[in-house]
C-alpha cells in the first residue's frame, strides 16, 4: 500500500512538473537588449565596492581567487547543488551585455537578462529591497571589474527542482518586494543598519530558519538557521550567546572576526568578516547597531555561570560506572590532552591562549553542528589575513572521542543538558 501511494505521489509530482515545463514560455520573462558600454563616475565605483563588500559578493561568486567574480562556487541545498555564475563583464560568459535594467531586474525579481528565473540561492528576495541608487552603484562596481571568460557550471538539481518554472510559483508565494521602511522613533544609524541587514547584507538568509521550500520563516526572523552545514545562531531573543554583546564588540567582530569575551568567527562567517573589513566602517557599525537591538541577552544565571566557570580550569568528571560517566570521563581526558593547554590559558592580546570554553557560544548552541565542525576542521584565517587560528582534530580524535568531548563541554562548560543524537551529528559533520 505504501509503495502504491509513493508511486502515485511521484506520478502527481511528475505530472505537475510536466505542466509547469509546458507552461515555461508563459513564465519566461522577455529578454533585455544590450544597451552598449555604460559610463560610470569614480565615486559610483567606490560606493559600489563598499556595497559589494556588505553583500559578500566575492565570496559567493569567486571559486578561484585568481579569477574574481567568475563564479563556480558550489552551494549545496536540500534541492541539489547550485553553482554561482560569472558576474564579470565578459560579453559571452559573464554579464558584459547586461544593461542596468537587466541587472536591476535580477536584483529585484530574480530574473536573468535572457528572461529565465534565477534560483533563490541568489538572495534576490533580500536584494529586492535595495534602493535604485544602491543598485546602480553596485552595477558600476561589477561592470568595471576585469572580464573573465568562464562558462557557467551546470547545476545538479534533484527532480523536479531543476525546472525553473517552479521558481515563478516560489516567487508568488514568498517574494515580498515591499521596501524597508524607516522607523521614526529610531536614529539614522539604526535605520541604515536595518536597511542593510534586511537587504544587501541578507543576514536572514543564514540566520533565519527556512521552511520545506527553502523560504525564510519570517515568523522566526533571525531565529537561527544554517549555512553550509554550520549552525547560524539566532540574532534575536533566542541568541545562545552566554554573554551580552556591545555595539563596539559587534562592530569589531563583523570587521575582524574576533571580539573580546566572544568566540572567533568560523566557517562561513569568516568570509563575511573578511568582506566586511573592506566595507564602509560606518555601514558596519550601523549593522552592529541594528543587530544589537535585536539581540536579547541570556538570563543573568547563564551570564553568571559563564563568568564564574571561566575563572578556573574546567573540572574532571567524578568517577562512575554508568555509560554516561565513562563518556564524560573520556571527554574530560580528551579536553585535558587536546584543548586545555590553550583554552585554560585565557585569551589576551598577543598571547597564545584561546577563549575559555564557558564563554564560547558553540557549546551553548541548540545543536552541535558548529562545535563539531570547529573541533574537526579547526579555524584557519584567510592566507592574506593575520588572525587567530585553531588546529583541526579530525585526524587525531576518533568519533567516540569527539562525542565524548562534546558531551563533557556541554555539561561542564555550558552547564546545559546534553545534545541529543551526538553520534549521528559527528557522522554528518564528516560529510562534505
Amino acid at each position: 500500500m505504501r509503495q502504491a501511494r509513493n508511486r502515485l505521489g511521484w506520478a502527481c509530482i511528475a505530472g505537475i512538473a510536466a505542466l509547469l515545463a509546458a507552461s515555461a514560455s508563459a513564465t519566461l520573462r522577455p529578454a533585455v537588449a544590450d544597451a552598449g558600454a555604460p559610463a560610470f563616475t569614480h565615486e559610483q565605483v567606490v560606493r559600489g565596492a563598499r556595497l559589494a563588500a556588505i553583500g559578500t559578493c566575492a565570496s559567493c561568486h569567486t571559486a578561484d581567487p585568481a579569477r574574481p567574480f567568475a563564479g563556480g562556487v558550489p552551494l549545496r541545498t536540500p534541492f541539489g547543488t547550485i553553482y554561482s555564475t560569472n558576474i564579470t563583464p565578459d560579453k559571452e560568459t559573464g554579464i558584459g551585455g547586461w544593461p542596468l535594467d537587466a541587472f536591476t531586474r535580477a536584483m529585484r525579481d530574480g530574473v536573468s537578462r535572457d528572461g529565465h528565473h534565477l534560483y533563490p540561492a541568489f538572495p534576490y528576495n533580500y536584494y529586492t529591497h535595495l534602493s535604485d541608487a544602491d543598485i546602480a552603484d553596485l552595477y558600476a562596481f561589477i561592470m568595471t571589474r576585469d572580464p573573465v571568460r568562464q562558462a557557467a557550471h551546470a547545476n545538479e538539481m534533484r527532480f523536479p527542482f531543476g525546472i525553473r518554472a517552479l521558481v515563478a510559483g516560489w516567487n508568488m508565494l514568498y517574494l515580498d518586494k515591499s521596501p524597508v521602511m524607516a522607523q521614526a522613533d529610531k536614529d539614522a544609524q539604526w535605520n541604515r543598519g536595518a536597511y542593510l541587514v534586511q537587504s544587501l547584507g541578507h543576514c536572514g538568509a543564514c540566520h533565519t530558519p527556512q521552511n520545506s521550500l527553502g523560504a525564510p520563516d519570517q515568523r522566526r526572523y533571525l531565529g537561527g538557521g544554517e549555512a553550509e552545514g554550520w549552525f547560524a545562531p539566532a540574532l534575536n531573543a533566542d541568541s545562545p550567546s552566554p554573554l551580552p554583546w556591545t555595539v563596539e564588540q559587534l562592530t569589531a567582530y563583523l570587521r575582524t572576526g574576533i571580539a573580546a569575551d566572544h568566540a572567533i568567527a568560523g566557517g562561513p562567517m569568516q568570509e563575511v568578516s573578511t568582506s566586511f573589513a573592506t566595507a564602509d566602517e560606518s555601514d558596519v557599525r550601523a549593522i552592529a547597531t541594528y543587530l544589537h537591538s535585536t539581540l536579547v541577552p541570556r538570563s543573568q544565571n547563564v551570564q553568571d555561570h559563564a563568568v564564574a566557570a571561566s575563572q578556573t580550569p574546567l573540572p574532571a568528571h567524578t568517577a562512575g560506572t554508568t555509560a554516561d560517566d565513562r563518556q564524560l570521563q573520556l571527554g574530560a581526558q580528551v579536553y585535558a590532552d587536546a584543548c586545555a593547554r590553550c583554552h585554560d590559558e585565557r585569551r589576551q592580546a598577543s598571547s597564545g591562549g584561546a577563549l575559555q570554553m564557558p564563554m564560547a557560544v558553540a557549546v551553548y548552541d541548540p545543536d552541535p553542528r558548529s562545535f563539531l565542525h570547529i573541533v574537526r576542521d579547526g579555524i584557519t584565517p584567510p592566507s592574506t589575513e593575520p588572525s587567530r587560528w585553531m588546529p583541526g582534530f579530525a585526524g587525531m580524535l576518533t568519533d567516540e572521542q569527539q562525542v565524548a568531548l562534546a558531551a563533557y563541554l556541554r555539561r561542564y562548560a555550558a552547564g546545559l543538558p546534553p545534545w541529543p543524537g551526538l553520534p549521528g551529528a559527528v557522522e554528518k559533520a564528516k560529510r562534505p
